[in-house]
């Protein structure tokens, strides 16, 4: 085939149509602090869209345009999910305390889906640990897969709340 028939490209289309984001089919349930998250990353998304429009920055346009729509959709399907009063049982919201067979501790929250930060002790409700510990009382002892057993020491209220974006 001749040269004249084959269309160059910039490299730029390959970005006009990126397909979107996944969204989790499971319920979007939301901590307090995950909803002002994710509002704050629509704002800061929104802002680098209008600059990227700005300097005509497609690439950078498309990218941006497909994370503000996942960011939308997530917030419209967020249920927000206050956390518990009584700290009886691991509930979505509330810290979990965590003591090893080896003695070390750690301690979890259970969080949305979009707020998961497991090296920050931010579990999301659909992990099998978060799984586990849902409705379990302290005393009880889960299974922590290759790790063991741990003993469920404490159930707590978040005390602060960092910013996570």
């Amino acid at each position: 085939m001749s040269r004249a028939f084959v269309k160059e490209t910039d490299g730029e289309e390959i970005y006009d149509d990126l397909p979107d984001r996944p969204i989790d089919p499971r319920p979007n349930l939301v901590t307090p602090e995950g909803l002002t998250g994710i509002e704050a990353e629509i704002a800061r998304l929104q802002t680098a869209l209008a600059d990227a429009q700005a300097r005509g920055a497609r690439a950078d346009m498309a990218e941006l345009s497909r994370d503000l729509r996942y960011w939308q959709s997530r917030r419209a399907s967020a249920e927000v999910a206050r956390s518990a009063e009584d700290c009886d049982q691991v509930r979505f919201g509330l810290c979990v305390t965590l003591e090893y067979e080896d003695g070390r501790r750690q301690t979890y929250r259970i969080v949305g889906i979009d707020e998961a930060d497991p090296a920050e002790g931010l579990l999301s409700y659909v992990a099998p640990l978060a799984q586990a510990l849902l409705g379990k009382r302290a005393g009880d002892n889960v299974s922590v897969g290759k790790q063991g057993e741990a003993e469920i020491i404490a159930i707590a209220r978040p005390k602060a709340v960092p910013s996570r974006r």
